[in-house]
């Protein structure tokens, strides 16, 4: 792009984005002699530049072509630019400098010329003043180069002039995100799945997703095979309106487990940060906001199993820890009830009906229970009651886990 006023202005300014060509086809439109164009479109076929002499009507393959415009650019791409101030006249201009900002919707950015070093004492006749800057957009919408030019003429003094250059900033990828609780009651892992969705429209190579997890968790990937290579394969092409799945794993740290009332407020997961490039190689760099969890309700009391075996043997007792956690504000006294379901392949060793003691607000006890199978097969735990006496509000456990029971070897 050039911009300069001939009628006042003894500098140009050139302004052009720099980029990697794309790639282009002839456009193969023929027709027979006998029809009514002849061989007007067969001749004009001939003279493009883009198609292949003796085969024209034949798409063998593509050129490059350099960028005709500023086009458009994705979020989380570099933008590049080349400016040039060049003086066209037979006069000399003194003390020129020239300042490129970015103005977007929010703000406006400085990009260069701001420095004091940056002033340029004199452009001679046909001499130039370039500059090439870089900036990695970060805002979707209407963005608008605003390049300034200052100079001294020797006969209209000192002298001014702007050019804007307008381009537009589209999104490249949907990202969209679901959080998932552990089924098991031992463990306090939440599962994220995030789906990456291409809605640019050209092909893309995702080269990077991962979740940067914040301080409170612990975060494995699940998305590589057991010869830690991607599901998605070496390169993760994704076609426009394509998507894609990953899958993490977070686990909270010791220090939250320890104390209930710090999990349940622990909401902030972390960042998805996405690297992907262009069919061409562009490079471009997308990272979510904070992800947020609805914070989990445990209720007034929460109980979980600690340790539990996975195999058992029928009509032999086994034993398993129970863990209960105070998580209201206020104090509780326990009653422990042990209730055997009907149909039930699994009954209660023990005595029921067990007054607990007094149980503090965030403080938790560890409690050790018995049970005899009496039937094989995958059995359920079921039956744990707990009473608060004060309030007389009862609270119901039912399908905690679940054992395999098998027969004793001889």
């Amino acid at each position: 792009m050039e911009g300069r006023d001939t009628n006042e202005h003894l500098l140009a300014l050139k302004v052009m984005r720099l980029t990697r060509p794309t790639l282009c086809s002839p456009a193969i439109v023929t027709s027979d002699s006998k029809d009514l164009p002849g061989n007007l479109l067969n001749n004009d076929l001939k003279n493009d530049i883009t198609s292949v002499p003796g085969i024209e009507t034949l798409a063998a393959g593509q050129f490059l072509l350099l960028p005709q415009s500023f086009g458009n650019i994705y979020l989380g791409e570099t933008f590049s630019s080349y400016i040039c101030v060049h003086n066209y006249s037979s006069q000399v201009a003194k003390h020129v400098s020239v300042k490129a900002d970015l103005q977007t919707s929010s703000q406006r950015i400085p990009l260069s010329g701001h420095q004091m070093e940056s002033v340029a004492a004199e452009l001679h006749p046909q001499d130039i003043l370039d500059d090439i800057i870089h900036h990695e957009v970060r805002e979707v919408g209407t963005h608008i180069l605003v390049c300034e030019v200052n100079y001294m003429s020797p006969t209209q003094g000192q002298l001014t002039f702007r050019k804007f250059f307008k381009f537009q900033v589209l999104k490249p990828l949907d990202v969209k995100w679901k959080f998932y609780n552990a089924e098991d009651v031992i463990s306090d892992e939440v599962y994220l799945e995030a789906q990456v969705q291409n809605i640019t429209t050209s092909p893309i190579c995702l080269e990077k997703v991962s979740l940067e997890s914040s301080h409170l968790f612990n975060v494995t990937a699940l998305n590589t095979t057991m010869d830690e290579e991607s599901v998605f394969g070496h390169v993760n092409v994704l076609q426009p309106q394509a998507s894609r799945q990953f899958l993490y794993c977070l686990a909270p740290q010791a220090s939250l487990t320890s104390d209930l009332r710090l999990l349940t407020g622990a909401t902030n997961i972390g960042k998805l940060d996405i690297v992907w490039r262009s069919n061409l190689g562009e490079r471009g760099r997308l990272q979510t906001s904070q992800l947020q969890r609805m914070a989990p309700d445990y209720g007034d009391i929460r109980l979980s199993i600690q340790e539990l075996p996975n195999i058992i043997h029928l009509e032999e007792a086994f034993t398993f820890t129970c863990r209960i956690i105070n998580a209201c504000e206020r104090s509780m006294d326990l009653l422990l009830s042990l209730e055997t379901p009907p149909s039930s392949g699994l009954v209660w060793s023990g005595v029921s009906g067990r007054q607990m003691g007094k149980l503090e607000p965030g403080a938790s006890i560890h409690l050790p229970l018995c049970m005899v199978p009496l039937a094989t097969g995958l059995q359920n735990i079921s039956g744990i009651r707990l009473t608060d006496v004060f309030l007389k509000r009862t609270y119901d456990y039912d399908d905690l886990a679940q054992v395999f029971v098998t027969q004793a070897t001889a």
